[in-house]
């Protein structure tokens, strides 16, 4: 799934293929954002971990990843 974070004062958001569940990425952002958790943690597809200070989160974006497209054909 499509992870977007928005981090305050950074000009460009972060956006990471996770293969966590949609229910594990909901509950490390509520921990982050109720102060049980000083950072938040996510893990991406290539097996790096991706560190955000919960006291910077500006949104979390959840989402289904998108298709890419390749080749010439007509759709």
């Amino acid at each position: 799934m499509e992870v977007k974070i928005g981090v305050q004062h950074a000009p460009r958001e972060i956006v990471l293929e996770s293969g966590q569940s949609v229910e594990e990425v909901e509950s490390a952002v509520a921990d982050a954002l109720s102060g049980k958790a000083k950072l938040l943690a996510l893990a991406d597809d290539k097996g790096r971990k991706v560190l955000v200070p919960a006291d910077r989160l500006a949104y979390v974006e959840i989402g289904e990843p998108t298709v890419r497209k390749v080749g010439f054909g007509a759709l």
